[in-house]
């Protein structure tokens, strides 16, 4: 029952740095340039052949949503470290075709849930760069008036239902608004975004074996980009091949190129048609790279820059942006001019945040979801 596709050549080649062990090498000190630029070209091959199955104008989106993730995490950055966002602040750069490609292939009224690395997700199910921008700000045009921050972005209206700090918190919450749809008769489905090292997590087995066994149209999507804060995958997980572990509930999966928009796209669709037609969830690996520290706090003297490097030599964007160019689908101009509007957007959104005002105080007192104490009660 359960379908797995093989990994690509550089996810396979990971693999086989595992020693007798079970523990992954050294990251790389040095980088390969030739086996980097023939891993680029067969990845840009592969995503060639896929490039007909979407229109011009679906094909622009996809770019256009990706790009407008990777200038506003950028902007955010800028921010965090100018002081004008406080707290935490974990960015998406580099795993902007999961976002893309996942959230493309669904409808509008279905719903999406995200661990606290949800900016980009948020901007692909279509809330406003402002309303985001201004939540990040703490004021009170943010999408959670200014109460959530970074972490817990929500819009209702859009299905998008978080943005959860808690590791594995949203898994059960998503399994629950599964359930919920499929009690109501509909057949909206429900994408669970988290990272691998929330599948150490009691809430992740437990959610997919009630998932599989009441048959819940839920679609469990791990965001696998290696590293559990600063902690190797290789270092806290037993059976590193995520994918493998829906086979303990019989529940169909598949390994997917994080690096390719179009693949993560294409593997999303064939778990949405499962799941619309047979309410039966699917669980996605979906093997990324973060190209920013876990977050704005984070330097990341774990990795090496070889490292870094060998995974920038595939990044979604610039693998997209050249495969488009290659076939003439669209030219340089054009890229430059999308890339100009969405820089204007971002911008707006910055200055929306910093005019927009602060929660008022009494806003301190609504939304508290507490039972009051009841006079001359302690």
């Amino acid at each position: 029952m359960s379908k797995q596709t093989a990994a690509p050549p550089s996810a396979a080649k990971a693999e086989e740095q595992q020693s007798s062990t079970g523990v992954m090498d050294a990251p790389p000190d040095t980088v390969d340039r030739k086996q980097l630029k023939q891993e680029r070209d067969e990845a840009k091959e592969r995503q060639k052949e896929r490039l007909s199955a979407l229109s011009h104008d679906e094909l622009i989106e996809l770019y256009r949503q990706m790009i407008l993730i990777r200038r506003f995490e950028e902007k955010s950055a800028e921010a965090y470290v100018a002081g004008k966002i406080g707290g935490f602040c974990h960015l998406y750069i580099g795993q902007e075709a999961v976002g893309v490609g996942t959230i493309s292939a669904i409808r509008k009224d279905d719903y999406v849930l995200s661990s606290y690395r949800e900016h980009g997700l948020a901007l692909a199910k279509g809330m406003s760069a402002r309303s985001i921008m201004a939540e990040l700000f703490g004021k009170a045009t943010g999408c959670s008036k200014g109460k959530g921050g970074s972490m817990h972005m929500f819009d209702k209206s859009l299905g998008f239902l978080g943005g959860h700090a808690i590791v594995g918190g949203q898994i059960p919450l998503a399994t629950g608004t599964a359930f919920a749809t499929k009690y109501q008769g509909t057949d909206q489905v429900t994408l669970c975004f988290f990272g691998e090292a929330a599948v150490n997590q009691g809430a992740f087995h437990e959610s997919l074996n009630m998932a599989q066994l009441w048959k819940l149209p839920c679609i469990y999507i791990c965001e696998n980009n290696e590293y559990g804060m600063g902690t190797s995958l290789a270092r806290a997980m037993s059976l590193r091949d995520i994918a493998q572990k829906a086979c303990a509930y019989e529940m169909a999966s598949e390994f997917v190129d994080g690096m390719d928009v179009l693949a993560v796209r294409e593997a999303t669709l064939r778990a949405v048609e499962r799941a619309r037609k047979d309410y039966l969830p699917t669980l996605l690996e979906i093997r990324t790279y973060r190209f920013m520290g876990h977050s704005m706090s984070d330097p990341g003297n774990y990795r090496t820059r070889a490292e870094i490097e060998k995974y920038q030599e595939r990044d979604p964007i610039k693998l997209f942006a050249a495969s488009l160019l290659e076939e003439k689908i669209v030219d340089q101009k054009a890229l430059d001019e999308i890339d100009r509007k969405v820089r204007e957007e971002v911008e707006d959104s910055l200055r929306f945040a910093e005019e927009s005002p602060l929660p008022d105080p009494e806003e301190l007192y609504t939304d508290v979801y507490a039972n009051p104490i009841e006079p001359g009660r302690k």
